[in-house]
């Protein structure tokens, strides 16, 4: 009896960082014990539309896309991760790229904070960035497009 109230510690503090980091789902293995805990999908519908027309409209630049059809152009820079997306190094620091500007290969582009560790989100290939999908401290998902680079 004393694993099962372990267990429904762990899953407590589980969705405790789940709520702290933005998180959809987590998973915890140890051996043969494996707990696996995550968000109702409505609860992630019902946000997803306030984040919507703020992303899609005032940080492009441009005309509103849906993101089915920026997810299939050949400049998306995608998400690699779960995390916070934040377009400048830190509060009150000008973002590292805007609309319009010529970026290099490697170059950063944003940074995605998951679990505490900022992730620098590189430029796959040299060109212009056309459009910036996301706001600063937007949650963001795997394979989320984040800008557009041309």
């Amino acid at each position: 009896m004393a694993r099962t109230q372990d267990d429904l510690d762990l899953v407590r503090q589980l969705a405790d960082m789940l709520k702290e980091t933005g998180l959809s789902e987590i998973e915890y293995e140890v051996g043969d014990r494996r707990i696996r805990v995550s968000r109702a999908a409505a609860t992630v519908m019902a946000t997803a539309p306030a984040m919507l027309p703020a992303a899609s409209v005032a940080p492009s630049g441009g005309p509103a896309a849906p993101g089915s059809d920026d997810s299939a152009h050949p400049g998306a820079v995608k998400s690699p991760m779960v995390g916070t997306a934040y377009l400048s190094p830190e509060p009150g620091k000008p973002a590292f790229v805007s609309v319009g500007d010529k970026v290099a290969a490697g170059q950063t582009l944003l940074i995605i904070e998951a679990m505490k560790t900022f992730n620098p989100i590189k430029a796959p290939k040299s060109g212009t960035v056309t459009r910036v999908v996301v706001d600063n401290a937007q949650p963001v998902e795997f394979d989320q497009v984040l800008m557009i680079v041309e």
